[in-house]
């Protein structure tokens, strides 16, 4: 067999291509597989170190701004529209796929859709709560449209089309129980145990707010361990704001550049305070974590906040604005959640309710259904 997969722009929408891919080829090891994407996104560099072939074929979004440089921008992306169908039928000509599944980003457009017209197999999966302008555009083309959860079927023009299938996440994230995880990382009392990240947009705003946080972590006593990843870009100033306070050398507060073993992590945590992504709603969901989350304003279509909203809807999920909310009152809405065991036991179940486990086996099964 032989399968394009065509996804970028974000690792959201590349990872799981790159779950089914693996799984694809474990089920067959004759599986032959191409990646198509941009020629210069960051899907590339992950593609290729995980041993994939790739392919290239530029595409870029429109800019609504009159500025000088986005008009620039938007001439050569009216460039890239008109030769995009010709490089997406050169690379299906010369690899001749058998299937064609398309993972979200610009770059899937072309190929799905000139896949679809020359009869080929296709499906898209959507990682997000409410579909990006890519997946709306092939709705009409693909086969089948993949989500993440029922609720996400209302905002399609063909519901019959939608199969619910999750999201996949790494097998790791499921090889140690709760308590395992604590004994590996050393947490060896009866303290709920907090885990916070915000991601790379607007990252520096939210580790700002943390430093407030912190502080009235400690002078309350620390009721909680506590793990947060700053990320590389805010890791000098945080470290010099925790120097000022001090902060620096509190036990039970673990301040990092970056979370390497966040698979045993998150399997720990009693709490996420995290953005709302379309990975990390995934993970929350399979692993059945509490969450207290503030979505970034900064993402197109508001995608982040639709993705919180399902999980609060639900009762898996606390979601605060990021417009208004400060260092202190997140504190006390995470104490006041890590201190309520029932309301944490609830949440728990809420988001477990919403999680599927066995996604990547799901998208498989939907996938290789449409070759019969």
């Amino acid at each position: 067999m032989r399968v394009i997969f065509t996804c970028g722009g974000t690792a959201g929408h590349v990872n799981p291509a790159l779950a089914l891919a693996g799984y694809m080829q474990e089920k067959d090891p004759d599986t032959k597989v191409l990646f198509v994407g941009t020629p210069g996104g960051m899907e590339r560099d992950l593609v290729e170190k995980a041993g994939y072939a790739f392919r290239g074929v530029e595409v870029s979004g429109f800019q609504r701004s009159l500025a000088p440089s986005d008009l620039v921008r938007n001439v050569k992306s009216v460039g890239h529209l008109v030769m995009a169908p010709g490089r997406a039928k050169a690379i299906l000509r010369d690899f001749q796929p058998d299937l064609v599944v398309g993972t979200g980003g610009y770059a899937s457009y072309p190929i799905v859709k000139q896949a679809a017209k020359q009869g080929i197999p296709t499906a898209v999966h959507e990682s997000n709560a409410v579909p990006g302008l890519t997946t709306k555009m092939l709705e009409k083309f693909a086969r089948c449209v993949m989500v993440g959860f029922e609720d996400c079927r209302i905002h399609y023009q063909n519901p019959e089309k939608i199969v619910v299938t999750g999201t996949p996440v790494r097998g790791d994230f499921f090889a140690l129980t709760r308590d395992e995880a604590r004994a590996k990382l050393g947490l060896n009392d009866d303290r709920p145990f907090l885990v916070s990240f915000w991601g790379s947009l607007g990252a520096s705003n939210m580790n700002a707010k943390m430093l407030d946080f912190f502080a009235a972590e400690v002078a309350a006593g620390q009721p909680f361990h506590h793990m947060h990843a700053v990320g590389a870009s805010g890791w000098a100033v945080m470290q010099k704001g925790m120097a000022e306070r001090p902060l620096d050398h509190c036990p039970g507060l673990d301040v990092r550049e970056y979370i390497y073993d966040m698979a045993t992590v998150m399997a720990a945590a009693d709490l996420v305070m995290c953005r709302a992504g379309a990975s990390t709603v995934s993970e929350l969901t399979a692993l059945g974590k509490p969450a207290l989350m503030v979505p970034s304003p900064y993402v197109t279509n508001h995608h982040q906040e639709k993705n919180a909203q399902i999980l609060a809807d639900h009762g898996g999920a606390c979601v605060v604005a990021e417009v208004g909310c400060d260092g202190s009152s997140l504190y006390e809405t995470a104490a006041g959640i890590l201190g309520d065991a029932a309301q944490r036991t609830k949440m728990s179940q809420a988001m477990a309710e919403l999680g599927i486990r066995g996604a990547t086996e799901r998208i498989y099964e939907t996938v290789m259904d449409l070759l019969k």
